[in-house]
């Protein structure tokens, strides 16, 4: 691993929100060398239908990473029935210096056997599917538990950045991006959290994602029962 130039792994699939990648990558990819893993050379849609193509396959990915990084989106459930990604997080995982995530990407870290023991946070729709991977659920932005960081939903993967920037090289080159990035939130609502934005709104937001959380729900039942050996 170069100290210099920390090598980091960010796990690509079907269905990651790009915002959970691209905050935190537009953070690392000037200081590190980031690789973009997935199964395939092929490009690999995001929830959101934008494209990301990626940079090394399972195969070939680096072995030896600084940070281990997944993003979560509509297609964790997918993933976390996937035993080829979920074998390579676990693997990545097991001498990454970082394991981290954001969004619901902790549930993948989660089913990789990567959380036991470890505070760990999510998206705050889907905190109550993170416990039965092993994981103590903690409702910040950002969780810094030993050498695992994992960040709340979406936006919150600037925030995740930044601190793991500042972890590896220093808070003033995290500080110098910061700026560079412009990054000052100022957001015109103030609603951004199920604490600030009322019991309506809430509820309107969760029903959104009722089908997915319904499909990670599933998944996380069947690792669950599979980690204590009981039916699913």
């Amino acid at each position: 691993m170069s100290a210099e130039r920390p090598v980091v792994a960010m796990l690509l699939y079907p269905g990651f929100t790009h915002l959970d990648l691209i905050g935190p990558h537009a953070v690392w990819s000037p200081w590190m060398d980031v690789h973009l893993v997935w199964r395939t050379l092929d490009p690999v849609a995001s929830d959101s239908g934008l494209r990301v193509v990626p940079t090394t396959t399972f195969e070939d990915c680096p072995r030896d990473v600084d940070v281990l990084f997944v993003p979560g989106g509509t297609g964790t459930g997918d993933v976390l029935l996937d035993a080829g990604a979920l074998a390579l997080t676990a693997e990545l995982g097991a001498s990454a210096r970082y394991v981290t995530s954001v969004c619901t990407g902790s549930l993948v870290l989660g089913g990789a056997g990567l959380l036991d023991g470890h505070r760990a946070g999510t998206h705050w729709a889907f905190r109550e599917l993170l416990a039965p991977l092993g994981a103590q659920v903690v409702p910040e932005r950002v969780v810094v538990d030993r050498n695992r960081i994992t960040g709340g939903g979406v936006t919150a993967g600037i925030d995740f950045g930044l601190t793991v920037l500042a972890e590896l090289l220093g808070e003033p080159r995290a500080r110098f991006t910061q700026l560079g990035l412009e990054y000052d939130p100022a957001p015109p609502f103030d609603c951004g959290s199920p604490e600030k934005a009322g019991p309506e709104l809430v509820e309107q937001v969760r029903e959104v994602f009722v089908g997915d959380n319904r499909k990670m729900e599933d998944a996380v039942t069947a690792l669950a029962a599979a980690r204590s050996g009981a039916p699913a």
